[in-house]
């Protein structure tokens, strides 16, 4: 058996089991929810391949909750008439973490479905950071820069050209310790699979060609708020755009999926009337799954830096989400009307924001931080709060904060 890894979702479960009774953990297919809740469960049962704990659901449903606490129902979604009796036992025993739930596919809410609120906690898990996968030392924590704290380390142990191999690989818990042809090989399967069965599975007629130059086009224009109707000719080609409802649905089936990860606007009290844009940037769950739309590898990469640039962003992006989700926030974006722009936005339940650049060339550290102090400068700080942090993600070097306030956080030093 594989040796875990701890997962920074790990803290998060842990944290949801003292207080809810059931903990739902949502996800991307192989990204390592199964393996995490496994680690608390004393039972388990995979409803993705057990007949006979189908059959039970029907035949005899107390005998699903007859095993030790916590109890984990795996690939819920095959069987969504668990999720009621999951509530009732909650209910009924009134203990904090009892059961946990995975599922790889959210089902569509329907009325025989009952909210599980005040009974369920939600849980988001992604592929790996580099930090969880062993890539980052993790020394400058993203808690301590919010909390006012000087940050330091060196990131020069991740090299270029491996840092280039590590957004074309992902996060993908399957993937440790392979090469990259394995990687890819491995990939295009799991997008073979995505585009064959599983959006297939959740109501949408299939077109492969399609649903490849979907994600393509989303690979392509990653880090950008491209619009629907453009996604749309992308998409259709030659052909012209394809149907405005067909869309929708792919799209959809990307989020239930947990494959599509946009970043919405923020919207924050501004000094001036600036008008403000208000489209998602779009994001996939892990770069590698663009790249392997593309067939891109890494040397392809070397070879086409503004291409590798925006995708190191969505590499950035990525593990700022993962960081930022344990401490209960989001990643948002900001633009407007002018073209001023901050990759990315933290945010916390108690009005705490940080803003971070990511740049992929260390030489543009400097162009970077200008541009963050210029956009907060237009942020109504009276009105909004003063910035917790502002950071320049990139590629390599040494972090530490510059004599103009704002943090350098070379991408294999970002930790939780």
């Amino acid at each position: 058996m594989d040796r875990y890894l701890p997962r920074i979702a790990d803290r998060e479960l842990a944290a949801h089991m003292r207080v809810m009774g059931a903990v739902l953990i949502e996800g991307p297919k192989a990204c390592g929810k199964t393996a995490t809740a496994s680690q608390v469960a004393k039972t388990t049962i995979r409803f993705d391949e057990d007949e006979t704990a189908r059959s039970l659901l029907a035949l005899d449903p107390d005998s699903l909750f007859a095993g030790t606490p916590p109890i984990l129902f795996d690939e819920w979604q095959v069987e969504p008439a668990i999720w009621n009796r999951v509530r009732r036992q909650v209910d009924d025993r009134a203990r904090p973490g009892e059961f946990i739930l995975t599922g790889s596919a959210t089902p569509r809410d329907n009325t025989t479905r009952h909210s599980g609120a005040g009974r369920f906690a939600y849980m988001r898990m992604r592929p790996m950071s580099l930090f969880e996968s062993g890539h980052s030392t993790g020394s400058v924590s993203l808690a301590a820069l919010l909390a006012g704290e000087r940050q330091g380390g060196d990131g020069t142990g991740l090299g270029y050209d491996e840092l280039l191999r590590r957004i074309v690989i992902g996060g993908w818990p399957s993937l440790l310790g392979k090469d990259e042809p394995d990687a890819r090989s491995w990939l295009r399967s799991y997008l073979r699979q995505v585009i064959e069965v599983d959006i297939p599975s959740l109501g949408h007629r299939r077109n492969p060609r399609n649903l490849q130059r979907l994600l393509a086009s989303l690979a392509r224009n990653t880090g950008q708020a491209v619009k629907l109707a453009q996604l749309a000719r992308d998409v259709g080609g030659d052909a012209g755009p394809i149907a405005n409802e067909t869309l929708y649905g792919y799209m959809d089936a990307l989020v239930r999926l947990g494959l599509a990860d946009d970043s919405e606007a923020w919207r924050p009290h501004m000094r001036s009337r600036t008008r403000l844009r208000t489209a998602p940037v779009r994001y996939l769950v892990d770069p590698s799954l663009g790249l392997a739309a593309l067939d891109v590898g890494s040397a392809d990469l070397r070879a086409d830096p503004r291409a590798a640039g925006f995708q190191f962003e969505a590499l950035a992006v990525r593990d700022l989400r993962i960081h930022t989700q344990l401490l209960d926030g989001v990643i948002s974006t900001w633009r407007d009307a002018n073209g001023n722009e901050i990759d990315a936005i933290l945010t916390l339940r108690d009005g705490t924001w940080a803003a971070f650049e990511v740049k992929l060339n260390p030489r543009e550290v400097d162009t970077a931080a200008a541009s963050l102090l210029r956009c907060a400068a237009r942020i109504d700080t009276a009105r909004h709060g003063p910035p917790s942090a502002l950071g320049v993600i990139t590629s390599t070097g040494h972090a530490g904060q510059r004599s103009d306030g704002v943090h350098v956080v070379p991408i294999a030093t970002l930790g939780p």
